[in-house]
């Protein structure tokens, strides 16, 4: 995973409530073994129209929200099956972080494992995205992980939470068996100490 620091970018809208795991990456693309693969099938049943040419109403397929990054969702994204793919399907597509008033528990799980920002703000700033992209489609947003803060042009922000864990993970750029990898001479080390306590142990009860 590329590490996430500060994500600045024009930011796609998708202002559709519940959207669920199926939308953002059909069933049908679920057989596939390499995760670059997905994305095609990042919505497609929305990008493409009935005869596999791009849709040119959907927004990621306008040219001005062309290579952004962030998308503006609806609330209650990712709701729907578990499907891991759908945030695999996400960072396939270019997409780093997506901003919305809610989401679904395990997407928003699923999202921070593998690399993708799930940020939740209040319905007023979101009203102010909304309005943003409406007024200034070529406008940048920045979201800051660090700090932990979604900066908007004209100086207004606003603070969203992350657990500590992901946020480590996300800034390292590494999953779950990566970080953990990072501390195997910890844990040799622990398994040789474990062992010749316990084999002390058996010795002094013979």
């Amino acid at each position: 995973m590329e590490p996430i620091r500060k994500i600045t970018s024009t930011i796609i809208p998708l202002l559709v409530n519940d959207v669920d795991t199926d939308q953002i990456i059909p069933a049908r693309y679920l057989k596939v073994t390499d995760k670059a693969g997905l994305a095609e099938g990042l919505f497609s049943n929305w990008r493409y129209l009935p005869d596999g040419r791009p849709n040119p109403e959907f927004a990621m397929n306008k040219p001005e929200y062309r290579g952004a990054s962030i998308l503006l969702a609806g609330d209650n994204f990712g709701c729907g099956s578990s499907r891991e793919h759908a945030p695999w399907a996400l960072q396939s597509g270019g997409i780093r972080a997506v901003i919305s008033t809610s989401f679904a528990d395990i997407f928003r799980s699923n999202a921070l494992k593998n690399g993708i920002l799930p940020v939740v703000v209040n319905e007023s700033i979101h009203r102010s995205l909304v309005d943003l992209v409406e007024e200034a489609p070529a406008a940048q947003v920045t979201i800051d992980l660090e700090n932990q803060k979604v900066l908007l042009p004209g100086g207004m922000e606003a603070s969203f939470t992350v657990d500590t864990f992901s946020k480590t993970c996300l800034l390292k750029g590494k999953d779950v068996l990566e970080y953990l990898a990072e501390y195997l001479p910890q844990i040799r080390a622990y398994e040789v100490r474990h062992d010749m306590e316990f084999a002390a142990a058996g010795k002094a009860g013979a």
